[in-house]
């Protein structure tokens, strides 16, 4: 069963940190180009980091230097630290594995101010 199943989300204050974790099952992470994505209320799904398959990331500019994309090949999972959060990073964060077009269910963000 193909799969990605992310977790960590949760409320945390302007200038916290938070992980998200996005698990994978019936594909192999390290055979595909990884990413999150996120969606705020009335907003367009935007590109928030992705990882391919020799490693290289890449993110959106709205998080870069804040936020860090890794994975655990042994885990088959895929990370997202975040730090130095702020209200506008306020979103549903979704695990999308580009080779398989395949997305998450999605975790909730919320960063008060």
């Amino acid at each position: 069963q193909l799969q990605l199943v992310e977790s960590g989300g949760g409320l945390v204050r302007a200038g916290d940190s938070l992980s998200l974790s996005c698990a994978a099952s019936g594909i192999i992470v390290s055979g595909n180009t990884m990413g999150w994505y996120r969606q705020a209320p009335g907003k367009q799904r935007e590109l928030v980091a992705l990882i391919s398959l020799s490693g290289t990331t890449n993110y959106g500019d709205s998080v870069k230097g804040r936020f860090t994309i890794s994975r655990d090949n042994a885990k088959n999972t895929v990370y997202l630290q975040m730090n130095s959060l702020k209200p506008e990073d306020t979103a549903v964060y979704y695990c999308y594995a580009a080779t398989r077009r395949l997305w998450g269910q999605g975790t909730q963000v919320t960063v008060s101010s």
